[in-house]
Parts: C-alpha cells; sequence; structure tokens
C-alpha cells in the first residue's frame, strides 16, 4: 500500500509539472507570436504577402548587419591608406541621379586599381534636366572622402598648380571605352596619367564592365554605393519625414512610375497619347543630338517590352496582381506626362496614391524642387524603405534600387514582365481574355519573383545587353558555396 501511495504521489507529482511546462510554453508561444511582424503587406493579400513573392527577409548580406538606410550613422574612421600616388584624375559624370551613382562607384574603383588621387567627381549639369547641382549639394561630401580614406585618396580639388594649369585648358581629356575591364584602365588610362600628371574622363556611364573584374573591385563598387555615398543632411531628414508619414499608416509600396516627358521622348512610346502629343515628344527628341535614334515605331518598340507601362496599364496590372484598394502607394517620379487626366485610371482604383508634394508643405520642398537630381534622391530613399517596390520600366534608378534593397536583405521588387503585360492587355481590351483569366495570368508570370540570390547573366560580346552589376552585386551578398547552393 505504502508502495502504491507512493506511486500515486509521482504520478500527480508529474502532471502539475507537465501541465505547469504546458501552461508556460502557451504563454511563450502568445507572446511570441503577438510580438512578430505580419507575413506581409496586407496591400498584397493571397499574393505576395503568403504565395510564391514572399520575400527572403534573412539575407545572406556579406560583412555587416545591413539596417535601414537613414539609422543613424556612426563616425568610425580607418586609418589612411598609404601609397605612391601615380597622377590624378577627374571624372565628369553624365546621365541623371542613379546613372551618375553607379558612375561614381565604377571610378572610385578604378583610382584605387590605378594608385591615382581621385578628385572629387563633376556632375552633369547639361542633360536634358539641366540640375546645376554640385556634389556636395546631393552628398555628403566629406563622409565620402573619409570613408574611403583606407583606399583610395580623394580631394575636393587639385593642387594649386596643376588646378591652374587645368584652367588655363592644359588637360588631357577622353571618353574611355564602354564596359571595359579594369585591365584597360591600367595598359591605356595609367600610361596616361603618369605622362599628363592629370587625366580627365569625360564620360563615365558604363565604362567599367560588370562582370570577370577582380573580387576586390567588386566588393569596392558597392561599398561605395551602399556606404560611402550618403546623401547630404537636408536631403535624409527629409526622406525620414516621407517615411514617417507613410508609416503611421501601415505598409506602404513604392511605384516608380517613369513617363515623364523626357523618357517618352527619348523612347519614343506614345501609346495612349494624341497626336498633340506625339508631335510634342517627336519634337522633342529631334531637337536633342545626344539622342541618336529619331524615327521609332512605338507600337513595335512597346510589343516587344521596350517601353514604359502607361498609368493605365499600371493601374491594371497593379489590380490583378490584388492589390486592395485601400494600399498606400508612393509615386516615385517626376512630373507625370499628361498630368491628372492620363493619372484618373491609378487614382481611382488607388485613392491613397501619394507623391512627395502631396506628402511635404511646399516649404519643405522649396530648396530641391527645381533640382531634379535631389528630388530623385528623395525618392530614392523612400523607394530603400518600401515594403515592396514595383518600376514600370527597367531604367537606371528601377536598377540600382532593385540591386541596393538586394543589400538590405533581399527586400521585394516586383520586376514587370512588359512585353508579355501588353499583350495581355491587348487581349483584355479586345475581350478575348476575361478579368479573371487576366488576372490569374497576370499573377503566374511573376510567381518567380521570391527576392532570392541569383546570378547575373553574362553574355559574352554583348555586355549592354547582360544583367546589370547594380541590379545584382552578387559577390556583394554571398560567397560562392552559398551562391551555388541558392541555385
Amino acid at each position: 500500500m505504502e508502495g502504491s501511495g507512493a506511486r500515486r504521489k509521482n504520478v500527480q507529482r508529474w502532471l502539475i509539472r507537465a501541465a505547469t511546462s504546458l501552461i508556460v510554453w502557451t504563454c511563450v508561444v502568445h507572446l511570441v507570436t503577438w510580438g512578430e511582424p505580419s507575413s506581409g503587406p496586407r496591400a498584397l493579400v493571397g499574393w505576395a504577402s503568403s504565395g510564391p513573392c514572399q520575400s527572403q527577409q534573412k539575407a545572406l548580406v556579406r560583412d555587416e548587419k545591413v539596417v535601414s538606410v537613414l539609422a543613424p550613422h556612426k563616425k568610425v574612421l580607418a586609418p589612411k591608406r598609404v601609397y605612391k600616388n601615380n597622377g590624378y584624375l577627374m571624372v565628369s559624370c553624365n546621365g541623371g541621379l542613379n546613372q551618375m551613382r553607379a558612375a561614381i562607384c565604377d571610378m572610385v574603383a578604378v583610382a584605387r586599381y590605378l594608385n591615382v588621387t581621385l578628385i572629387v567627381p563633376e556632375l552633369d549639369k547639361t542633360s536634358f534636366w539641366k540640375d546645376p547641382s554640385e556634389f556636395h549639394e546631393i552628398f555628403d561630401v566629406n563622409h565620402f572622402i573619409t570613408s574611403l580614406r583606407d583606399e583610395v585618396r580623394i580631394l575636393k580639388e587639385l593642387p594649386p598648380k596643376l588646378k591652374m594649369r587645368v584652367e588655363k585648358g592644359h588637360i588631357y581629356s577622353m571618353a574611355p571605352i564602354s564596359w571595359s575591364n579594369i585591365s584597360y584602365y591600367h595598359h591605356h588610362i595609367l600610361p596616361l596619367i603618369r605622362k599628363h600628371k592629370v587625366v580627365h574622363l569625360n564620360r563615365t556611364d558604363a565604362r567599367l564592365a560588370n562582370n570577370n573584374q577582380p573580387l576586390d573591385i567588386q566588393r569596392l563598387r558597392c561599398r561605395v554605393n551602399y556606404s560611402a555615398l550618403r546623401f547630404t543632411r537636408q536631403i535624409e531628414e527629409l526622406g525620414r519625414k516621407v517615411i514617417s508619414l507613410l508609416r503611421k499608416n501601415g505598409s506602404f509600396i513604392v511605384l516608380h512610375l517613369r513617363y515623364e516627358m523626357d523618357m517618352l521622348a527619348f523612347s519614343g512610346c506614345t501609346h495612349g497619347c494624341n497626336n498633340t502629343e506625339v508631335e510634342e515628344l517627336t519634337k522633342m527628341r529631334y531637337n536633342y543630338p545626344w539622342w541618336k535614334e529619331k524615327v521609332i515605331d512605338s507600337e513595335m518598340k512597346r510589343r516587344e517590352g521596350l517601353c514604359p507601362l502607361t498609368p493605365e496599364e499600371t493601374a491594371l496590372i497593379l489590380r490583378a496582381l490584388g492589390l486592395l484598394s485601400d494600399v498606400q502607394i508612393y509615386v516615385a517620379a517626376g512630373q507625370i506626362y499628361g498630368g491628372e487626366r492620363r493619372m484618373a485610371s491609378l487614382t481611382e482604383a488607388f485613392p491613397k496614391l501619394v507623391r512627395k508634394d502631396t506628402l511635404l508643405d511646399s516649404s519643405e520642398l522649396r530648396l530641391i524642387q527645381s533640382r531634379s537630381s535631389q528630388m530623385a534622391a528623395l525618392d530614392y530613399l523612400v523607394s530603400l524603405e518600401s515594403d515592396i517596390f514595383v518600376p514600370t520600366y527597367d531604367g537606371n534608378m528601377a536598377k540600382v534600387v532593385e540591386g541596393h534593397r538586394r543589400f538590405m536583405g533581399y527586400k521585394q521588387t516586383i520586376s514587370l514582365d512588359r512585353s508579355l503585360l501588353v499583350k495581355l492587355i491587348d487581349r483584355l481590351d479586345s475581350r478575348s481574355l476575361s478579368w479573371g483569366q487576366f488576372s490569374a495570368a497576370v499573377r503566374a508570370a511573376h510567381a518567380h519573383c521570391k527576392g532570392r540570390p541569383t546570378r547575373r547573366m553574362v553574355i559574352p560580346d554583348r555586355p549592354k545587353d547582360e544583367d546589370y552589376f547594380y541590379a545584382n552585386p552578387e559577390e556583394c551578398l554571398l560567397t560562392s558555396e552559398e551562391l551555388k547552393n541558392s541555385e
């Protein structure tokens, strides 16, 4: 009897412990679940939030934990790199903000490889936008110089004697060959720098190849892009305010709607434009001599997927992808060609469509409103911090932002298959597809966008057609073994 009573007490004691453990475990589970973020933005119910386009939030980012680009900055200076200076490199960037941004990264890498001193790059002031901004008005120039001092010496201007010589017009100026390997700079540019003391590269867009570069060069390009090129305090403060205003209302999507006048004139894409607008865009294209292509078949380019989606097409695609009508959409763009008339379908489908000029007071934008590159920098910051980024055209901003978001933890970017989408839209318009069939086809076509690690596509002898380094800087994200295992 005593043995039986002891056994009953042991059983009771075990049951009490088991019950207590179960209660504690249940509480822990509830607390953890309550504290976790939702599986994804509510904007894309049934698709991006839980379907195949769910982003991988735990990216295998190299060397550092990536946080918000607007997080407080730590000032830690590395020791200066000491090397024999082979001369001075001056560069003039051309194009819009993101084309110049990539060029700056390339030229820092070139200067480092050649052991020369880089002069702070000059920005383009003569292109379509005619933005007079200097480097220090867009980027934190002191941070740019000091953060790279363990790699390359950077000066704000040439030493006095050389500066005087350059001001008198005594300078060797040239455009390097596009898509060149770093060895080209060693064999062709370095001898010129040694001979002339100073060489000026007057065009810098796409002058360094995407692939088959030394690993140190690729990683330095990333370091410049994601660490050294910090925007000015003024631009960052505006970015923080816009993002804070958006976050107060929950998740938000950034739509990079590339439908400005310059894009349409340059590309010759006039689908949906009236005759007066087509004439205006054509006249602009012929008035700009550096836009080489003049005679353009707009409809053929559209069918080939070479045109930006129109605002009306974009509204259809976003609805087909499953966006709820109450989602916040921030439009990252300049002035949309055709204004409210062309934006009507988008604003009707998504009433919470906002822009920087609707979120900020005119007094807050006053100092940068006439500076297209500074306005683009603000859009860049908001694009990085969005839950989902959707570009309607694969231009420089779309590519550079996509790559930066990969670096920040494979944040989701939806790259639209325009050649397929316009075919589906035309079939919807001709009523050969129902809305249900159209929506299902659009979703199926974009079921691959998982935000996962991928390899860049390399096309020998056709560098212009291969994947852009800054859209997928794989060398800065994964080791080769990790990349192999991710396939």
